[in-house]
């Protein structure tokens, strides 16, 4: 038996998991993701940043409301990057916590424009006044979702890990 012929094969082999290690390297960000993140609520973190008008149908009601993407908040709180998401930041979630303990979760690639284009809106206003104390100081809006199940109401954490 002759090994000479199958010699590139098997280097070729051998070579293709350290090839496929270089291609995952060149995707990763190119710093690792923060730690756990805590952001309790409060209205400066909503402050200057773009605000969009949003309506959804919310148990038989129709809200108009006003309010900030999440991913905005969670840029500048330094939780997700500018850039695509890629490597460990795919692995990332964040927990939005109400005061009656209600919690929803979106993973941040979900919420990434340029993979699951979730549109997911912290709201402070509806109607041109701000939330009354049964669904404020903030509530989601999902106006993607078909029903309003993750449109959490008196937000008071969020949590990033």
């Amino acid at each position: 038996m002759q090994l000479r012929p199958c010699l590139p094969l098997l280097i070729a082999i051998l070579l293709a998991p350290s090839a496929l290690a270089q291609s995952h390297a060149a995707h990763a960000p190119s710093a690792p993701p923060p730690g756990r993140m805590e952001l309790p609520w409060h209205a400066d973190l909503l402050q200057g940043l773009p605000r969009h008008a949003v309506s959804m149908d919310v148990h038989g009601t129709r809200l108009q409301c006003s309010g900030v993407d999440l991913v905005d908040v969670l840029r500048r709180a330094g939780a997700m990057p500018a850039d695509p998401l890629r490597g460990a930041h795919l692995a990332r979630h964040v927990e939005v916590r109400a005061r009656d303990g209600y919690t929803v979760v979106f993973s941040l690639g979900e919420l990434d424009p340029t993979l699951g284009k979730q549109r997911v809106y912290v709201t402070d206003q509806c109607d041109g006044k701000p939330l009354p104390t049964d669904a404020g100081p903030a509530r989601l809006l999902i106006p993607g979702d078909a029903r309003p199940a993750r449109s959490a109401r008196q937000i008071q954490t969020f949590i990033i890990e």
